[in-house]
């Protein structure tokens, strides 16, 4: 039952938080407008004339836990994530909710899954991290592709990004995400994570047409290398991202995304390309869309209207390929995301 449910979005008035908002009400919930700037919150419930704002500190319990009061979900969208997700989890714990991010940090990622998952799974509660483009779609798709196998020696997730404006918040848990790991790389390898010191090595990926061969950094750090290997039985997981791509990040003066169309989409277009392989056999998974930001909101919204409705497959903390069916889940993102599944 969707009409009328409360979903608070911490974080609404951020980029992604918008969209966040925006599909909720599309699909019938109530956004509850919530994060740690009274007057940015005031400023976006008069744009979107929407009456329930509730400023929170993140470090304030007592706050969070009346911006939650009455919700049936909170799905955060406010970074950097190694500050707001421990808090907000906590928060929904005690209110009783279901808890889902958009965190693009590992780290916040990989501190959810580690300190969170035996209390979330005694609860019976379900708390999703990383339920966006990076660390859910790709999740998804290397679920998908893997279909019924039991295991596979190996898990590649292409990311193929025409350009990358990104967001001042991307900048700001990028480096909080940097200076938490001494600016060394992680790595899923031989069935563990690792850090590394060295520099990331680059390679030509054969993305499926029309794009062909393009220039990648390998082990490219995503929240893919902690979400997938919770629960993929695959002994390597890489993941790569264009180097075009990487460039525009690293450019101090790269803008922010300018939207193009009545969503607030930008023009920024991407492939994602997934390959699975186990024992000489190969199996595929492609997706393509627009804009890495805006679809992090239906890929986020999706997961709380399943999971309030019922349609999930375990509890505690987990990853989306994990908690859902990855292949429905997919084909219900069609309006937002083409996917295609190849042996």
């Amino acid at each position: 039952m969707v009409a009328g449910q409360m979903v608070v979005v911490y974080g609404a008035y951020g980029h992604t938080g918008r969209f966040v908002v925006a599909e909720l009400r599309e699909r019938g919930f109530v956004p509850v407008l919530s994060g740690r700037d009274a007057d940015k919150l005031k400023a976006l419930a008069v744009a979107v004339d929407e009456p329930e704002a509730r400023p929170a500190p993140v470090d304030g319990p007592a706050a969070l836990d009346r911006a939650l009061g009455g919700a049936a979900a909170v799905i955060n969208c406010a970074g950097p994530f190694a500050t707001t997700a421990a808090p907000l989890v906590e928060a929904a714990l005690r209110a009783g909710i279901p808890y889902v991010d958009v965190a693009g940090e590992v780290e916040a990622a990989l501190d959810t899954f580690t300190h969170f998952a035996d209390r979330a799974r005694a609860a019976g509660a379900v708390v999703v991290p990383a339920m966006a483009f990076f660390g859910g779609l790709g999740d998804l798709l290397a679920t998908a592709a893997l279909g019924d196998w039991e295991k596979a020696d190996e898990a590649h997730i292409a990311y193929a990004v025409d350009s990358w404006h990104p967001t001042p918040a991307t900048r700001a848990s990028g480096a909080v995400s940097r200076a938490r790991r001494g600016g060394r790389r992680l790595r899923f390898a031989d069935g563990q994570m690792e850090y590394r010191d060295d520099s990331a090595p680059t390679l030509d990926w054969v993305f499926p047409d029309p794009l062909g061969a393009r220039t990648v950094y390998g082990e490219f750090l995503t929240a893919d290398v902690v979400t997938a290997p919770t629960h993929l039985p695959v002994s390597e997981l890489s993941t790569y991202m264009t180097v075009d791509a990487i460039k525009d990040v690293l450019a101090p003066d790269s803008p922010a995304p300018t939207a193009v169309d009545e969503w607030g989409r930008s023009a920024q277009t991407f492939l994602v390309d997934v390959v699975v392989r186990s024992g000489g056999r190969e199996r595929r998974a492609v997706a393509r869309g627009r804009d890495i930001y805006a679809v992090s909101a239906p890929l986020a919204v999706e997961a709380v209207q399943r999971i309030l409705d019922g349609r999930t497959r375990t509890l505690g903390v987990a990853a989306a390929g994990a908690l859902f069916d990855a292949a429905d889940f997919l084909r219900a993102l069609s309006p937002h995301i083409s996917v295609e599944l190849s042996e």
